[in-house]
């Protein structure tokens, strides 16, 4: 398929194409046409004699110096080379891509006033499969400028840029929003997984399955509790927990009853989060904006990037609770007096082997890592002198989606913990599994073998590989549809 870009309507799941997929993007038909129409705006209003910020003054504090309109094309190339201060590490391909991706897509738009060859040329590099070289550290956020600075040196060095391009290039939160993008779609795949997850691990210790009833989410309707709620019940159809007397306790411990509530809570968050990344990734964020309408070049700060920084703020600290959950449903799995199994799921009882007890070492110190990165970081301020006081506010965007993207990863280690542990409690309780629930048990054993008396504990590396990259889900949802026939 070739995503068709027209500044209005590209969504999460096709950015993840072009970004990790290598998906063609073209422009759609009439984005040249729109495009030209707003340049043609800009250049009229210099040619009045508008004073335009970034196009016929200067940037930042200096917008006070007039930019003489013979040089205001060599300024745009110029302000480029002076934002450049991005430091270490580099981003990686797919972040990039990202971010080429929204900035066309805001190019396409129209509303920067820039010239069609702008958006053709991120297009043509996204095809051509280039991925240049962009720093990841330091931008505050309001406008992604040190990173986008990377990007637009590289590739637009060769193509002399007009009035207002080097502003349009730079003063937008493409980085920040693409980077976002990844990351959310990450956290939506090991949500997927941490409910596999956590049906295995309600079988591993014989749950009580009435945290499950329908019922509860009718009387508390939270969408997510209840989609939540049906994946379990899902994932759990055909177990034996199912049946009078295999349950071994009344309440089992919160981390395990209250699996569905947090897990929701985590699905309504992401909604929320969607929705504000859905705005962004079509939104205007660039400063000035041409209103072709009007015919007038208006001063603006859409570079304020706030209801998507707070949205991800909100969605790591929900995170947080539900990789914390997962980390100590594993400690209570391999501990005797909750799972009612010989201590660290052992084969054989009263031995010295230690068996998987030190995984939850493992789990516990990941889950540590996760919360610290929940730290809000969107009312962070570097500076109020920065610009001799009149760029008083950041975002930290960067900070945000960058947060966002490795708890995201965090979390898939301590989720593939839970799962090889969650499996080796299965198998030794011995109760008939749920059809897909047997199913999980089946792709976690390609990865980790079940532990024998004497085995060390096996390397779930290659499981934590599976679960990052949605392969683990993927799998499950086929032998559903499988099931369903659909």
């Amino acid at each position: 398929m070739t995503i068709r870009l027209t500044g209005r309507h590209l969504d999460r799941d096709q950015l993840v194409r072009v970004a990790r997929g290598g998906e063609r993007v073209e422009l759609e038909a009439s984005v040249r046409s729109r495009m030209a129409e707003t340049r043609a705006v800009v250049r009229r209003a210099l040619d009045g004699g508008d004073p335009i910020y970034g196009t016929s003054t200067a940037v930042g504090v200096l917008k006070r110096i007039p930019v003489d309109a013979a040089e205001a094309g060599r300024y745009a190339g110029w302000m480029i080379g002076h934002h450049a201060v991005g430091q270490a590490p580099v981003a990686s391909a797919d972040v990039v891509r990202a971010t080429m991706l929204r900035l066309a897509n805001q190019l396409a738009q129209g509303s920067a006033g820039a010239r069609p060859e702008l958006a053709v040329r991120l297009v043509d590099a996204l095809n051509a499969g280039e991925s240049p070289s962009v720093r990841t550290i330091g931008s505050v956020g309001q406008a992604d400028l040190a990173p986008l600075a990377d990007l637009a040196g590289a590739l637009f060095g060769d193509l002399p840029l007009e009035a207002g391009e080097g502003t349009a290039l730079l003063a937008n939160n493409a980085f920040s929003t693409g980077w976002a993008a990844l990351a959310v779609a990450d956290v939506e795949t090991l949500l997927d997984a941490m409910e596999i997850a956590g049906a295995l691990s309600l079988e591993g210790i014989a749950a009580n399955p009435t945290m499950l009833h329908a019922a509860i989410g009718e009387v508390r309707p939270y969408p997510g509790l209840r989609r939540s709620l049906a994946r379990l019940r899902d994932l759990l159809e055909g177990s034996a927990i199912w049946e009078p007397g295999v349950a071994r306790n009344l309440q089992d411990p919160l981390t395990f009853r209250n699996l569905p509530q947090i897990q929701g809570a985590c699905r309504d968050v992401l909604d929320h989060v969607d929705a504000q990344l859905a705005i962004e990734l079509n939104a205007s964020q660039g400063n000035p904006i041409v209103v072709a309408e009007e015919e007038r070049v208006v001063s603006v700060a859409n570079f304020e990037v706030l209801p998507l920084v707070v949205a991800l703020d909100y969605l790591r600290i929900a995170l947080a609770t539900a990789l914390t959950s997962s980390a100590e449903r594993v400690v209570k799995t391999l501990g005797a007096p909750w799972s009612g199994l010989p201590t660290g799921l052992v084969p054989v009882p009263n031995t010295a082997e230690a068996g998987l007890t030190y995984l939850s070492l493992a789990a516990q110190s990941l889950a540590v890592e996760a919360r610290l990165l929940a730290q809000p970081v969107s009312f962070e301020l570097t500076s109020t002198a920065h610009a001799e006081g009149i760029e008083d506010r950041t975002t930290m965007a960067p900070l945000a989606a960058r947060h966002t993207a490795e708890m995201a990863a965090l979390g898939g280690a301590i989720v593939a913990i839970e799962l090889a542990v969650a499996a080796q409690a299965v198998q030794l309780r011995g109760l008939r599994q749920g059809r897909l629930t047997a199913r999980a048990l089946a792709l976690v054993r390609r990865h980790v073998p079940y532990l024998e008396s004497g085995d060390h504990v096996a390397d779930v590396e290659p499981l934590v590989d599976e679960v990052r990259s949605g392969r683990f889900g993927r799998d499950l949802a086929g032998e559903r549809a499988g099931v369903d026939g659909s």
